[in-house]
């Protein structure tokens, strides 16, 4: 799968373009990139076979896209700005927005910033941490700035960093990024988002926080159980998939 790049606010963004239909964007999460998030766990596949236009890109100091090592670069609302000038750049108007962990957090941002992009949001595998936040952060960028993985003890933390060593990730940007992108949205800010919401996350994710409870902070919105699942699985089960498409058909 051939990326290409463009420039957002000066940053190298290197993302894929791939059918035809109605555009979703995929925003992926903290750590991860457009392959393993998006297309690995069958995603673009998912959303090309039901007819959609599929637009997924690396987030700034991820995948195939620039390393920035200052923390301010990694604000929500400079990463939103990233997706919505991809989404001009590929000349699309609006698009539905699937945001998966950070990427979820990123998408809220949009959906606040460019209320005009957004035909409609998901929030996957970010519950009432939008909101609350995440906490565990300097755990996971002490983790991500140890000298090797056999160095860090604290169990969450050794997750983040062996998911990244093993995604070749930039430890170094990652860090920038944790520090940068921990910002939260008020309950009162969510009632300004105007799209549809679905907010879906793992019945055993002890990451996110609770879906049902952010859902009912948003005007528009529903939430969507994902069975059994821990925060990383549950990025591509099988449930979250139907549940998307039938929000798709149902909402839109």
């Amino acid at each position: 799968m051939q990326s290409r790049v463009f420039q957002s606010d000066g940053i190298k963004i290197a993302y894929v373009d791939i059918g035809e239909g109605d555009p979703v964007l995929l925003i992926h999460g903290f750590a991860s990139n457009l392959k393993i998030n998006w297309n690995s766990t069958g995603w673009i596949d998912t959303l090309s076979r039901a007819g959609r236009r599929v637009i997924a890109f690396d987030n700034r100091g991820h995948g195939d896209s620039e390393k920035i090592y200052d923390a301010a670069s990694y604000r929500p609302g400079a990463m939103a700005r990233d997706a919505a000038n991809l989404l001009d750049h590929a000349g699309i108007e609006r698009a539905d927005v699937i945001g998966y962990s950070m990427g979820a957090r990123i998408a809220a941002f949009m959906s606040l910033d460019r209320p005009d992009l957004v035909r409609s949001a998901i929030f996957g595998g970010l519950g009432m941490a939008l909101v609350e936040g995440m906490g565990g952060q300097e755990r996971i960028i002490a983790a991500l700035e140890a000298p090797a993985l056999d160095d860090v003890t604290d169990p969450t933390g050794r997750i983040f960093r062996k998911f990244a060593d093993q995604t070749g990730a930039d430890l170094k940007a990652l860090a920038a990024c944790m520090r940068g992108s921990r910002e939260t949205i008020s309950a009162a800010a969510l009632t300004r988002i105007g799209a549809p919401v679905l907010v879906a996350v793992g019945t055993k994710d002890a990451v996110a926080g609770s879906a049902h409870e952010l859902a009912r902070l948003i005007p528009n919105a529903e939430a969507l159980d994902i069975p059994g699942r821990e925060h990383l699985p549950a990025s591509g089960d099988k449930v979250f998939k139907a549940g998307v498409l039938d929000f798709f058909n149902r909402r839109l």
